[in-house]
């Protein structure tokens, strides 16, 4: 049995008992009217037990959809969290890629970037090491970008990726792994939660 299941039940239980309690009291009260005069009695008891009824029955119901509510939002502040677990779980494994591996990604994104921005001299930044990676392999990236002129620029707070700006400086594309999943937010988190939960 899961846990919304056992809570529902123990509301159910408790409301069981307000009905009770509600209905003793009705009889109570329906008693010492009888006793007044029969033939009103009757009537009012009737009526005050088809209203305690009823609000026994509503607030039954009441409660009951609090207890799905708050179960809901529970169950969402948990699969929340294990998603954002999944997500830094990520960027850690990017960033401990081995150098080969990362060292192509950073090919396909520095390729895609300079292919969007349309330009022949770009400006590359990044974190320190991918900086190092990319002066000590320039020439293997040069005849991969087909003779685009890179410049190395200044180290920026990134896990990895590249951020490229044209020779003005005015237009930049950025590829670092913190934007691009930013960018494709909602599908990693469809795409995590889908795994996770089902």
């Amino acid at each position: 049995m899961s846990g919304a299941e056992l809570i529902i039940q123990e509301i159910n239980r408790e409301a069981e008992q307000k009905v009770k309690y509600i209905l003793e009291e009705a009889h109570k009260e329906a008693e010492k009217i009888k006793e007044e005069a029969r033939r009103k009695a009757e009537a009012r008891a009737e009526w005050i037990l088809r209203k305690a009824k009823t609000q026994a029955e509503l607030e039954k119901q009441r409660i009951i959809a609090n207890a799905r509510l708050e179960v809901r939002r529970k169950k969402l502040a948990v699969q929340e969290k294990l998603i954002r677990e999944v997500i830094e779980e990520v960027k850690k494994r990017l960033r401990e890629l081995p150098q080969e591996e990362y060292f192509e990604t950073i090919k396909v994104l520095l390729k895609s970037a300079v292919q969007e921005l349309g330009e022949k001299k770009v400006r590359v930044y990044s974190n320190e090491r991918t900086l190092s990676l990319i002066a000590s392999r320039i020439d293997e990236l040069r005849a991969e970008l087909e003779d685009v002129s890179i410049e190395i620029g200044e180290a920026i707070e990134t896990i990895g990726g590249v951020v490229i700006e044209n020779e003005a400086g005015d237009i930049r594309i950025d590829n670092t792994f913190e934007a691009r999943m930013e960018r494709m937010d909602s599908e990693i988190r469809s795409r995590i939660a889908k795994v996770l939960f089902g």
